[in-house]
C-alpha cells in the first residue's frame, strides 16, 4: 500500500466516524427568569441561560407573546426547561408554538410543553402574580 492509499483510508475512517457523533442528542436545561402582563394581549420578557452536557453554553433573551382572552401580571423567578431532540446548542433559538390556559393568584406554578420542529421544550416555573384566561402565541429564545 503506498502513503496516498494509507491517507485516503485514514480520510475515509474519518468520514465514517463524524456522523455518528453528530447524530446524538445533546441534553441541554435552560435556567430563566421571566416577567409579563396580559390585557388580551399577551407579553413577557426575560433572560436565560442554556447549558448543555457536551459543554456549550449560551445567555438568551425570551420573549412571550400571544393573544386570547388572558388578563393579568406574572413574575417566574426560577423558571426552569429542558429540551430534547438538540444537536447543537443553536438548534434551540427560534420560535416555539405555544397554547395555554392559565389562572393563578399570589404564589404559582405552571408547566408548559413547547415545539419548534423535532426541538421540544418542557418549561417549568415558580413565580407570584395574578392571571387568568387563554390565550396562544410564541415563546421566543434568542441570544
Amino acid at each position: 500500500m503506498t502513503w496516498m492509499g494509507a491517507a485516503l483510508l485514514c480520510l475515509a475512517g474519518l468520514a465514517t466516524s463524524a456522523p455518528a457523533h453528530a447524530a446524538s442528542d445533546v441534553d441541554c436545561r435552560m435556567q430563566f427568569q421571566l416577567t409579563g402582563w396580559s390585557a388580551f394581549y399577551k407579553r413577557a420578557e426575560g433572560t436565560g441561560t442554556i447549558r448543555c452536557y457536551n459543554g456549550q453554553t449560551m445567555h438568551v433573551h425570551i420573549r412571550a407573546e400571544g393573544g386570547g382572552l388572558t388578563f393579568g401580571k406574572t413574575e417566574v423567578d426560577d423558571g426552569e426547561g429542558r429540551f430534547t431532540g438538540v444537536y447543537d446548542i443553536h438548534e434551540v433559538l427560534g420560535h416555539y408554538a405555544s397554547a395555554e390556559a392559565h389562572a393563578g393568584a399570589q404564589v404559582s406554578a405552571d408547566s408548559q410543553i413547547l415545539t419548534k420542529g423535532n426541538v421540544s421544550l418542557a418549561l417549568s416555573g415558580k413565580g407570584r402574580g395574578w392571571n387568568i384566561g387563554i390565550a396562544f402565541g410564541a415563546f421566543i429564545i434568542e441570544p
